[in-house]
């Protein structure tokens, strides 16, 4: 097949084509970013989904489209930025979509559109009211909204992939890395405070804070850790290939979601056996952050099955450190 990757150079799209380029498909990369591949069968177009020409060409001949791009802030400065990209962006890539005859669209939302803090029950299955409370969510509803008009009004069979957080397994041994880092590191947790103007925040994880770096065990109110999804980019891209596989996908809504929830406790005990760094809690005020997806759908229907629990993913990205070692205690 020949198959156009939005997002291609970020982690789930770079990885989605090295997959399908082993096994022998033509694959076409869309990117802000430059595209890291050198291969006969890729063809990687830098440009933004604002520029309709750019992606014309890239949909000409395609088979199938993988819509993987977005854009994701916390910034509120930058509200405009996502929604242009991943609202008006995705409008653009399925109306080029549409005249080139593509047959088929998998397009990657998220666990924010549920949302992700304070569900009416869990797990969360893809029948939990969509209620997201950030702009990043939101996007991403309208967006899946704006795709099922599509498949109902131009009949472009499309799959909607709802993803809880994906992270590559390195990652979450890196202080500074966007994800992890602002998520389990104080310094860089103080850092996006900071910069998202929560300085409420930022000043009582301070107090926390001499000199030393250390893992945070985030708690909500009642004193019990943050609690969620965190796939291994690996899981998430096998699920992407299982829905662009499956002749029975199109019409469908999945969550891709990891094995199992991860609390933030057993979390920093994982991190704190690889990395050696001295750990705290630390009540963080606000609505809760306990949520668990349900991924039996896609279990059923493309016969997707996580394999990389967080603890296995730590041990991984210690593997990979040569300077790190896993502890066995």
């Amino acid at each position: 097949m020949k198959i156009l990757i939005t997002g291609s150079s970020g982690r789930i799209g770079r990885m989605a084509a090295s997959v399908l380029l082993d096994r022998g498909e033509h694959v076409i990369g869309f990117d802000a970013q430059s595209s890291p591949f050198n291969h006969e069968n890729f063809m990687g177009i830098t440009a933004n989904f604002s520029d309709t020409a750019a992606l014309s060409h890239a949909c000409d001949g395609v088979d199938a489209i993988l819509h993987l791009g977005a854009f994701m802030s916390w910034k509120k400065e930058n509200q405009r930025k996502i929604f242009d990209a991943n609202v008006s962006g995705t409008l653009n890539v399925l109306s080029v979509a549409v005249a080139s005859g593509t047959k088929k669209l998998v397009f990657a939302s998220s666990g924010e559109v549920y949302p992700d803090r304070n569900p009416k029950y869990l797990p969360i299955d893809e029948k939990h009211p969509t209620d997201p409370t950030s702009p990043y969510g939101l996007s991403k509803l309208m967006a899946e909204e704006v795709v099922r008009f599509y498949e109902r009004v131009h009949h472009l069979p499309s799959v909607i992939l709802r993803f809880s957080h994906t992270q590559d397994a390195s990652e979450l041994l890196q202080a500074n890395s966007f994800f992890s880092g602002s998520r389990f590191y104080l310094h860089a947790k103080i850092r996006q405070q900071r910069e998202i103007g929560n300085d409420q925040l930022a000043d009582l994880l301070e107090t926390y804070d001499n000199g030393e770096n250390k893992l945070v065990v985030s708690c909500n109110e009642d004193g019990q850790p943050h609690r969620m999804g965190i796939s291994d980019t690996r899981d998430t891209v096998a699920g992407v290939i299982a829905a662009l596989d499956s002749p029975q996908a199109a019409g469908h809504t999945f969550n891709l979601a990891p094995p199992s929830a991860t609390s933030f406790d057993q979390a920093i005990d994982c991190l704190q056996k690889a990395t050696g760094l001295e750990s705290i809690r630390i009540i963080i005020p606000g609505s809760k952050l306990n949520y668990e997806s349900d991924y039996q759908k896609a279990k059923e229907i493309l016969g997707y099955q996580p394999e990389w629990t967080f603890e296995e993913m730590v041990i991984d990205a210690a593997r990979q450190h040569s300077n790190i070692a896993p502890s066995t205690n």
